[in-house]
């Protein structure tokens, strides 16, 4: 968790005072990255400044293609006058960030969920089909993609796309005719869809429920999840 800092403070108080000054210039010397990342930090407060930053970072992440929501190789982090450098980000570091600005970085969390169904069958299971891949930042900085899972992603990814949490039970006693008296929940998985819908419907045939799209996730400076999701 993002924890309140000098520097952070520092972001948001770089943004308040400078953010609107420096855009008053013509947009071409103030790099929309840096915009994203000070905006970003603060949560994205009403302005039309971050109003266009998060347009920006909404569009790269929009199919297609996908693109990586925050470019910090164009912003400078350097001594110029410009972007980070001005807010007292910048680092003498190789990769030139600093251990804050990398927290925001490595905070953003996007699943491309390229298909998703699921549907119950007659008998009370569930068949499921699961293609999702995850994008993140290695510690250079550059953004790969990975396998991942929808049902198997954290809790947050179920609540941007209107899905939910639901326990994963096993059974840890049983009787001696082999029913199960008493389960326990080992764990959660994300579920999209409700009974009814990607159900059996009685009548031979089957619903089942679909998702497709990309979800991101971010931190402020106080630590605040943030979340957005773009169907398609």
């Amino acid at each position: 968790m993002i924890t309140p800092h000098p520097v952070r403070r520092s972001i948001v108080g770089f943004f308040a005072a400078s953010i609107s000054l420096s855009m008053a210039e013509p947009v071409k010397a103030y790099p929309i990255d840096c915009a994203i990342l000070l905006c970003l930090a603060g949560g994205f407060p009403a302005s039309a400044e971050c109003s266009a930053a998060k347009v920006e970072m909404i569009r790269r992440i929009t199919p297609f293609p996908i693109e990586p929501p925050l470019q910090l190789w164009n912003c400078p982090m350097g001594g110029g006058a410009g972007g980070a450098a001005v807010a007292g980000l910048a680092s003498f570091v190789p990769d030139g960030l600093t251990p804050e600005v990398r927290q925001y970085r490595d905070g953003i969390e996007l699943y491309h969920i390229r298909h998703y169904s699921s549907r119950r069958n007659q008998d009370g299971s569930y068949s499921v089909q699961d293609i999702t891949e995850a994008g993140t930042y290695d510690a250079g900085g550059d953004f790969h993609w990975s396998p991942a899972s929808f049902e198997h992603g954290p809790a947050w990814l179920s609540g941007a796309v209107g899905g939910r949490r639901e326990p994963v039970e096993q059974c840890v006693s049983t009787s001696s005719d082999g029913t199960c008296r008493r389960y326990e929940t080992i764990g959660y998985t994300n579920v999209y869809g409700s009974e009814g819908i990607g159900g059996f419907t009685g009548t031979g045939s089957f619903t089942p429920s679909r998702l497709r799209g990309v979800a991101i996730r971010y931190l402020d400076y106080q630590g605040n999840e943030h979340a957005e999701f773009v169907s398609y």
